[in-house]
């Protein structure tokens, strides 16, 4: 008895099969392309998801019992909006990703005509090119004869779980959750469905949006002929860092995850209050029961941490993989004085500037490979620290801990760089892959595999935790050289 979840992240789809006792049994992995169309655009092929989809799914199928899995679970990269033929399932064009910057003019504009305020109270959101209601304005007013269709009905509009059950299902689902929808600035998170008064400013088709559904539960089931001749039921669902929240067992209001991927984000349990941040931070919904409850969350998105390792790697070609990192950044003692502010694709949470460019300042003569990569894995550290500040509790008292994942969370080094920073231990689990964790548990609660989330809990094992330690004026030092060089940084693209 195990559950098959399918995470289809912003570089590559893993699909994991995971036991009753939360362990990893077998996992295959599909990257998939990059599309850089104009500079500040990122785009992904639909159909190039869908076959990462089916690869790791059939890589790890060959490596078990299929008989045995008893429901399937998706989490998935967020915000990231796809169009599809409801008949054919092919796409009319390529997915807007969540990192392109776009539509930052429109929402310029719309901020200009005095509409952020009301979409923050509806949403929780702000107005940033981040979130999917601008991709479709802009598809709307840049390729109206696509659009038509659209309206017409006949092309559905989707974030990535939408797409991949509609493929997996042959088109007969078409169905979303909470925690993928409230991405989109469509949902009035108070109510927990779509609003009419945004699908209107946005200009979106209300019939044109998925079916919500709860996160956990008989959702779907798929057909055969179209995915790896499996025939289970999607019993899980939800957008990656709540999948992840999930899955790092954060069940109690105040539990904190940090997740390092492409971005890092940061999520607090709110419990079943809404709460407002003023600071930067954004509400949100982690997921809802299938009696209805809704539970919240603070989130704080940052756009570029992992990716700016990536980037080292294939851009400026200093490292030869990722888990080098770690050791030429320990070459050097310190970075120097060099301060890398990976605003690559514009600055997240708490600054949210999307004219905000990358900068690596403080060189000299003397800098080497190292400093900048050390720098690198500081300025992860610094992005983390500079979100939970804004969190409401924290001037009162910061967290205990913070619970750890994702593949850079395996760096010893910015693990323990972090909780130098930040001043609490750092917790990391024995299972980094929490994102897909968190859609094997849904998909477990929803077919019985887990009674409860109490069984859930009885399923995570530490595997390092990381003291604070370390001179406190020297950390502090080196965050308040960091808040100078992000500013700096601010602003540029419009320059």
């Amino acid at each position: 008895m195990s559950v098959l979840a399918i995470d289809a992240g912003t570089t590559g789809v893993t699909a994991v099969v995971v036991t009753p006792d939360g362990t990893i049994a077998a996992k295959g992995y599909q990257e998939f392309a990059q599309h850089f169309p104009k500079p500040g655009w990122v785009e992904h092929a639909p159909e190039e998801i869908w076959q990462a989809t089916l690869e790791a799914t059939r890589e790890v199928l060959a490596k078990v019992d299929a008989s045995e899995l008893r429901g399937i679970g998706i989490t998935n990269q967020r915000e990231t909006i796809l169009l599809w033929d409801r008949e054919t399932l092919g796409s009319p064009r390529r997915a807007i990703v969540w990192q392109d910057r776009r539509t930052a003019d429109i929402c310029s504009r719309l901020r200009e005509e005095g509409h952020e305020d009301r979409v923050a109270e509806l949403t929780g959101l702000r107005l940033d090119p981040y979130f999917s209601g601008t991709k479709l304005m802009w598809l709307a007013e840049h390729e109206p004869r696509t659009w038509a269709l659209v309206e017409q009905g006949r092309y559905a509009i989707g974030t990535v779980d939408s797409y991949l059950i509609a493929r997996m299902t042959r088109g007969t689902w078409h169905v979303t959750d909470v925690s993928n929808a409230c991405r989109t600035l469509l949902l009035d998170l108070g109510t927990g469905d779509w609003s009419d008064e945004l699908c209107a400013l946005f200009g979106v088709p209300r019939d044109a949006l998925p079916e919500l559904v709860p996160n956990w539960g008989e959702i779907a089931v798929t057909d055969p002929k179209s995915f790896c001749d499996l025939s289970l039921p999607i019993a899980g669902l939800a957008g990656d860092q709540q999948s992840a929240l999930f899955g790092q067992t954060c069940f109690d209001e105040g539990d904190s995850k940090c997740t390092y991927g492409t971005g890092s984000f940061i999520l607090t349990n709110t419990g079943t209050t809404l709460q407002r941040s003023d600071a930067g931070l954004l509400s949100t919904a982690a997921w809802r029961s299938p009696e209805g409850e809704l539970t919240y969350a603070l989130e704080g998105a940052i756009f570029v941490t992992g990716a700016a390792v990536q980037w080292l790697r294939d851009g400026l070609q200093i490292v030869g993989s990722a888990a080098e990192t770690a050791a030429i950044a320990a070459s050097v003692p310190d970075s120097e004085g060099v301060v890398f502010v990976p605003a690559l694709t514009g600055l997240g949470a708490p600054h949210w500037d999307p004219h905000a460019r990358g900068l690596i300042i403080g060189l000299t003569r003397g800098t080497t490979r190292g400093h900048i990569v050390r720098a690198t894995l500081e300025a992860i550290a610094f992005e983390v620290r500079d979100v939970l500040e804004t969190l409401p509790n924290w001037a009162s008292g910061p967290l205990d801990t913070l619970r750890v994942d994702g593949g850079a969370s395996a760096n010893d080094l910015l693990c323990q760089v972090q909780a130098d920073q930040i001043g609490v231990p750092v917790e990391r689990p024995r299972i980094v892959e929490t994102t897909a964790l968190g859609a094997a548990f849904l998909a477990g609660l929803g077919t019985g595999v887990w009674s409860s989330t109490d069984d859930l809990r009885e399923t995570w094992r530490l595997d390092r935790r990381f003291e604070p330690g370390g001179d406190r004026d020297r950390a502090d030092a080196a965050h308040a050289r960091w808040i100078e060089a992000v500013n700096r940084s601010k602003g540029w693209a419009t320059g």
